[in-house]
């Protein structure tokens, strides 16, 4: 199934840990599609906080969803990722499973789709470069067509 992946990294060299982490998807799915990088401002995060450096990506997975979700907060953890920490707080990496294929869960660890990546233009439009006639569960029209409507509304 296709999987959508938001990368994000607000802490040391942005850049490199969103190649690093391309490099590490590469592994799962070396035909992983990865947008644009665009940097925006934190939401919801804690006063202060850097800016991110944010792309998302589409992989190839055959295996079980929650598997994946234990392999990126693995992941996390290694690019320094604390297991207690204050919610949204500065990170080297952040991976968020968007979606994958058309499947709709809502469990203590996981909700797909991402609950709230139909109202981020940054996710959207950075979808919309890689994948924008998919659609996704939960929206009214298309990726690109979502993006669209969202660059119409303020904010990011």
């Amino acid at each position: 199934m296709r999987v959508g992946i938001g990368l994000g990294s607000n802490v040391g060299d942005r850049s490199a840990e969103l190649a690093k982490a391309r490099g590490w998807l590469r592994g799962f799915d070396p035909g992983a599609k990865f947008s644009s990088e665009v940097e925006t401002e934190p939401v919801d995060c804690l006063p202060g906080s850097p800016s991110f450096l944010n792309q998302v990506a589409e992989i190839v997975w055959g295996g079980r969803i929650g598997g994946l979700l234990d392999q990126t907060q693995n992941y996390e953890r290694s690019r320094g990722r604390r297991t207690l920490r204050l919610r949204n707080e500065p990170r080297r990496m952040d991976l968020d499973l968007l979606y994958a294929g058309d499947m709709k869960m809502r469990t203590s660890r996981l909700e797909l789709p991402h609950p709230r990546m139909g109202q981020r233009r940054f996710v959207m439009e950075l979808l919309a470069e890689i994948c924008p006639e998919r659609r996704i569960a939960g929206l009214p029209g298309t990726v690109g067509e979502t993006a669209c409507w969202l660059r119409g509304q303020r904010g990011m």
